[in-house]
């Protein structure tokens, strides 16, 4: 066979994978989508010797999407119901996480810096009581605080009925997690496509194999591949139906989370928090509320709130904050910190969630990360649903898929 020829785009450092006599296909595997999970995937199975990896990523950068517009918590895995991918893959990611930087091999900054959720009525309560039970179930340490004591460390957070401490939630960088996973993906020789954007997926049912049709600089080019990992983010529904038949396609919903910078009016003379602060969640854990966060320099922010947004395509989401979300966000936000003022609030950024569920199922159901090998086509892989945990999730993910392949 002869040598496949990428565009300049296609390749990472101008290597090129070049077919051999012993192999069927262009890859073993094709990744599509360069977010965190993606990333870290790539890198897994690419540390198999006999696997040959393209990761596929549309943008001219990875991670330009759902990655980088995150709260950048390391979250703990309470919230989820302890069978689900949610609780398990949150959980493992978290700990590879913690256990990587003991290691001191881990050049990723992050803080553990826990944080509180904070009751202010007699229902908030009952539900901290049910998520402490949660947690114990997952072996996910909590421990309830005094709220004499809250008010003593940190005054100006307001806690009327109780409060649960997360000791193992943190924040983390986002950027230094995909050039961690990056580096382990180009140090194992693996190959990433920018600017390539998959248009079509074709099963070769005699071959066992796929066809990727994609567009990179402004041509069009097809490779073979074994096995199809779909990690398209907000686009993964689509890159799906591709290949599904209709009866099994799947249908995204899309929710906005919107973020606010602070900058107080005037000067507060006491310390606001060290601890992330969380209200109690919506039912379902389809938002944890717009809670409060700081990034590792310590500057705090606000969000992300939960706006449903009235769209059937990503190539329609709009990523400009909305304004009129503000005087909302301040009205939650004030339950907890009500030192605040409107006007130190301003729209930052926005994330979007892509969600199985509508505004409506939503409220009476749980949304579990899609992680399944399809029925019918032998190893095409889906990865739908990935919204928080996502980012502390993306490791154990990784793994997880690595083990559908290598069992």
């Amino acid at each position: 066979m002869p040598p496949v020829a990428f565009p300049a785009s296609l390749c990472l450092a101008k290597r090129f994978f070049r077919s051999t006599t012993a192999l069927s296909s262009d890859f073993s595997h094709i990744v599509i989508g360069g977010g965190i999970v993606g990333v870290a995937t790539a890198a897994e199975l690419q540390q198999e010797p006999s696997n040959r990896v393209l990761l596929v990523e549309k943008h001219g950068a990875l991670a330009q999407e759902t990655t980088s517009r995150n709260s950048e918590v390391i979250h703990a895995g309470l919230y989820y119901p302890p069978t689900s991918h949610k609780a398990q893959m949150c959980i493992a990611g978290k700990n590879k996480i913690y256990d990587a930087c003991k290691r001191g091999t881990f050049q990723v900054s992050l803080q553990r810096c826990g944080k509180w959720i904070v009751a202010q009525s007699e229902a908030d309560e009952e539900y901290l009581g049910k998520l402490a039970s949660n947690a114990r179930e997952l072996d996910v340490p909590v421990e309830m605080v005094s709220v004499k004591k809250a008010k003593r460390d940190y005054p100006l957070i307001r806690a009327e009925r109780a409060i649960l401490e997360s000791p193992t939630t943190g924040i983390i960088s986002a950027h230094d997690l995909v050039m961690f996973h990056e580096a382990r993906f180009e140090n194992s020789d693996g190959t990433v496509g920018l600017n390539s954007k998959v248009t079509n997926i074709e099963y070769n049912q005699g071959n066992s194999n796929y066809t990727v049709t994609m567009e990179t600089d402004g041509e069009e080019i097809e490779l073979t591949t074994d096995n199809v990992v779909n990690s398209a983010g907000v686009f993964a529904a689509e890159v799906a139906n591709m290949v599904l038949p209709e009866p099994r396609q799947y249908e995204y919903y899309f929710a906005k989370g919107n973020y606010f910078s602070y900058t107080p009016e005037q000067p507060l003379r006491q310390k606001i928090t060290d601890k992330l602060i969380y209200p109690c969640p919506n039912p379902n854990a389809s938002s944890l509320g717009t809670h409060l966060t700081f990034d590792l320099g310590g500057q705090l922010r606000f969000g992300p709130d939960l706006e449903w947004l009235d769209i059937t395509k990503p190539e329609e989401i709009d990523y400009t904050p909305n304004a009129k979300n503000l005087t909302p966000a301040y009205e939650a936000i004030k339950t907890y910190f009500p030192a605040i003022t409107e006007n130190s609030l301003v729209p930052s950024y926005s994330g979007i969630r892509p969600k199985l569920l509508s505004r409506e199922q939503s409220q009476s159901q749980f949304a579990d990360f899609v992680i399944k090998e399809e029925e019918g086509l032998p190893g095409f892989v889906n990865l739908l649903g990935i919204e928080s945990p996502g980012l502390t999730s993306a490791w154990a993910i990784a793994e997880h898929v690595k083990s559908i392949y290598h069992k």
